[in-house]
C-alpha cells in the first residue's frame, strides 16, 4: 500500500493533478504490483517562494515545473522494481501532463509492513 504525497507550484489545474496522480499509480501498478484501487494520494500546492529546490543540484537544470513525489511504501521491493519505476514514472508524466524528466524528483520511503494501519487500529500487514 503506497502512500503518495506530491508538491507541486500553486495554479495547476484539476487536470494538471490528476494526470500526476493517474501517471504515478500506473507505474506503481506496473512496477510494484499494487492493485489499481490502492490508491492513497495527498497533494500539496506551494506558492513560488515555498517551493525552495537546488535547480542545479546533480548537474540537472529544473524548472518551475519541479514536481516532487513522494512515496512511502512496504520494504519488499527489489532495486530493478525501484529502478523501473523511477524509469517509468517519468516516462508517463512525460506524456501527460508533460512534465519534462528534469522536473520530477522521487523520494522513496521504506517501512516494514507491520507500520501500517489502513483502518480500525489494525496492524492489518503484522504477522
Amino acid at each position: 500500500m503506497p502512500l503518495t504525497r506530491i508538491s507541486l507550484r500553486s495554479g495547476k489545474p484539476a487536470e494538471y493533478r490528476q494526470a500526476l496522480t493517474a501517471g504515478i499509480q500506473r507505474s506503481l501498478v506496473n512496477t510494484f504490483n499494487v492493485p489499481p484501487d490502492d490508491l492513497f494520494v495527498l497533494i500539496t500546492e506551494h506558492t513560488a517562494d515555498n517551493m525552495i529546490y537546488d535547480r542545479q543540484y546533480q548537474n540537472i537544470q529544473r524548472g518551475d515545473d519541479f514536481v516532487v513525489i513522494q512515496l512511502t511504501v512496504s520494504d519488499t521491493r527489489t532495486i530493478e522494481q525501484k529502478k523501473a519505476l523511477y524509469r517509468q514514472i517519468v516516462d508517463e508524466l512525460g506524456k501527460s501532463p508533460g512534465v519534462r524528466p528534469e522536473d520530477v524528483f522521487i523520494n522513496l520511503v521504506e517501512v516494514k509492513t507491520e507500520n501500517w494501519s489502513f483502518g480500525n487500529g489494525v496492524a492489518q500487514y503484522a504477522v
